[in-house]
Parts: structure tokens; C-alpha cells; sequence
């Protein structure tokens, strides 16, 4: 998605939530990565897995990106993806639905990618006492995976270096 609203790319779910483990429970996480750009675009936090979760990483994508009708949204087989209330969101964007065959694990490789990194960078090497301290995860997301970490896919520069790089080859055309 750029950042007018044109949809650039697809938007990759995958396994489109993780968790971590604290003193009081579970957190749990729902996101939503652009394959083209490598970003996060939106993403939500809670105690429950929940169709509201994914929901309100959903809003806070199209929030963040406006993409244009005709995205493709591509999401697991979870419930919470297949629950009515979130296809009749994704329709209202505009979004084609894509779900992957059971057993397809490679459609979802670039969100995998994404918890393998945050888990790896991030969760691995701490312990958190409460939900709220693990939440840290917030900044990681938008400080230092979407504006930091260098992505091989996109020559090794940020997903934010990438879309400015973009946007200017855009405007120059």
C-alpha cells in the first residue's frame, strides 16, 4: 500500500497473530505486513485472541495506509479470520478476501518471518511481569523493525527508507 492509497503490493496476514508470555498470562498479538514495503502497517494487543483483536489491527492498517479497493488481504484459517464480522470488514474496505489451502504454510512465510524476528530480537530475551510491560513490543514494531532493521528483500534498508525511496521514484515519474 503507499502511501496514496495505491495498492502496491498485498497485504500479508500469515499466522497474522503471536503471543507473549508474562506474569500475568498470555499477551497476545494481531498484525497485519505489507509484502511490498515490509512493514507493519497495523497491528493490536490483548489478553484474548479475538475476532475484535484482529479487527482493530485491520482498522489501524487501513488507518495508517488508506489503501486503494481491489488490496488483497491475505489471512490464515484461524476463526477469528473466518469469523462473519471480520470478512464483512475486510469487504467494507474494499479488500479482496485470500486464505491459504489447509497445510499451505508458504503464503504465510513473510508474517512468520515477521513474529520469528520479533520473538528472536525481542520476547526471547526478556521476562515480563505484566501484560503492559511486554507491550514494549510497540516499539519495537514501530521504532526499530519499520524504521530500523535492514530487510535483504528490499537490498538491505528499512521498510520506511523503502517506501521514501519509492515514494520519490513515484513523484519523479
Amino acid at each position: 500500500m503507499s502511501s496514496r492509497g495505491k495498492p502496491i503490493g498485498h497485504c500479508a496476514c500469515g499466522r497474522n497473530w503471536s503471543y507473549v508470555s508474562t506474569g500475568e498470562g498470555w499477551l497476545y498479538l494481531a498484525g497485519i505486513k505489507d509484502v511490498f514495503t515490509c512493514e507493519i502497517v497495523g497491528y493490536a494487543m490483548g489478553a484474548r485472541m479475538t475476532q475484535e483483536l484482529t479487527a482493530q489491527a485491520l482498522w489501524r492498517a487501513v488507518r495508517n495506509k488508506r489503501p486503494a479497493p481491489g488490496l488483497i488481504h491475505h489471512s490464515d484459517r484461524g476463526s477469528q479470520y473466518c469469523a462473519d464480522d471480520y470478512r464483512k470488514l475486510v469487504g467494507q474496505f474494499g479488500m479482496l478476501p485470500s486464505m491459504s489451502c489447509k497445510g499451505n504454510c508458504y503464503d504465510n512465510a513473510p508474517m512468520e518471518s515477521f513474529w520469528g524476528s520479533l520473538k528472536n530480537e525481542m520476547i526471547h530475551h526478556q521476562r515480563y511481569a505484566t501484560r503492559a510491560d511486554a507491550e514494549s513490543a510497540k516499539e519495537y514494531i514501530e521504532i526499530f523493525y519499520n524504521r530500523q532493521r535492514r530487510h535483504s528483500r528490499l537490498g538491505y534498508i528499512s521498510p520506511a527508507q523503502f517506501v521514501e525511496n519509492f515514494s520519490n521514484t513515484e513523484l519523479a515519474a
